[in-house]
């Protein structure tokens, strides 16, 4: 899953990214609504945790923005603000969720998860398929019963490829959902990542390799 994080308090910005990205994540920061907006023009978020009042474009004008265009993205709402007035205006104005600070960090996780799964096609709590099982909320993965230790980024590419169902899954998906914009496209994070997830799975392999379009669980 990836997700946007719009907050002028940089402090709380990357508190909130690094916490995010420990939940096995992918994260962008904007510090302001400017940013955001630029942000949302060229990568795709399944969630855009949004405080109200930043700077350069208002919270609730970029909100506007991106209903208007009808960006596929969940968006939760953070402010000082926690009056009922001020959560009805703010999920009135086209937020799917309202969260008032200070705010539970673990809060705060089970929101987004639970809007991630909003922005997709509905998905079962916990992702299985040829007998490998994964909880995104326990953080637990395990194959025929046995429990695997993965990386954030294993278990984000692991993620990934289950909630395909199937489906090929290329490089470019996965970096877009797995990593952040800081990640080199011509890299070869995910051709490595790929063999330690691999690796740790065991056989017989449940990962297939689709030359010249990507992967498929």
């Amino acid at each position: 899953m990836r997700v946007l994080v719009v907050e002028d308090e940089r402090v709380l910005a990357d508190a909130i990214a690094t916490g995010l990205r420990r939940d096995a994540l992918a994260v962008d920061v904007a510090y302001d609504g400017a940013g955001a907006l630029e942000r949302t023009g060229v990568n795709d978020y399944d969630v855009i945790v949004l405080d109200r009042d930043v700077p350069k474009v208002h919270g609730d004008d970029v909100c506007k923005q991106l209903v208007a265009q009808r960006y596929p993205a969940r968006i939760i709402m953070l402010t000082a603000a926690g009056e009922l007035e001020d959560r009805v205006e703010g999920l009135q104005i086209g937020a799917d969720d309202y969260l008032a600070k200070p705010f539970a960090f673990a809060e705060l996780i089970a929101r987004v998860r639970a809007l991630g799964r909003r922005a997709a096609a509905p998905l079962p709590p916990v992702l299985e398929r040829s007998g490998v099982s994964l909880d995104p909320g326990r953080r637990e993965v395990a194959r025929d019963g046995r429990q695997i230790d993965l990386t954030r980024k294993e278990f984000a590419v692991l993620e990934v490829l289950l909630s395909a169902d199937g489906a090929v899954v290329s490089s470019e998906q996965l970096l877009e959902k797995a990593w952040d914009e800081h990640i080199d496209p011509f890299t070869n994070v995910v051709r490595v990542t790929m063999m330690t997830l691999r690796k740790k799975l065991g056989d017989p392999p449940v990962i297939e390799t689709v030359p010249g379009v990507g992967y498929r669980l």
